[in-house]
């Protein structure tokens, strides 16, 4: 067992950071998230946007501690689409639109912000 945590703490100490351009990515959806005058809907309450991006980020951070995040689409899955806790999908309103799930509002923005910049995935 003391082997096992061991090798945990070990492989969390020398865990690769996330390349740039993923990071690039994961911080223009956020600041996107932010910006967007939306609601998110976490655990049965909504959040503005500041305090979503927030909550993504500690949960980001997290998943750092214990390894390499390799796409964006990797964290939206990961750390973006649904509760932790509570197992239930995230959502993102806008204005008098009916909520989406945050996993597809993040792909749409991650879309759009590829197509800006006029690449695929890094």
């Amino acid at each position: 067992m003391l082997v096992l945590v061991l090798a945990g703490v070990w492989g969390a100490a020398f865990a690769d950071p996330t390349p740039a351009p993923v990071r690039a990515e994961i911080d223009a959806m956020l600041n996107r998230l932010e910006t967007s005058g939306c609601q998110f809907l976490r655990n049965g309450s909504w959040h503005d946007g500041a305090r979503a991006k927030a909550h993504l980020l500690d949960k980001l951070a997290y998943i750092e501690k214990r390894g390499t995040v390799q796409s964006a689409e990797q964290f939206i899955e990961l750390a973006a689409s649904r509760s932790s806790l509570s197992g239930r999908p995230y959502q993102v309103r806008c204005g008098g639109q009916a909520p989406v799930e945050s996993r597809r509002w993040l792909g749409d923005q991650l879309t759009a912000i590829r197509g800006a910049s006029g690449g695929t995935r890094p």
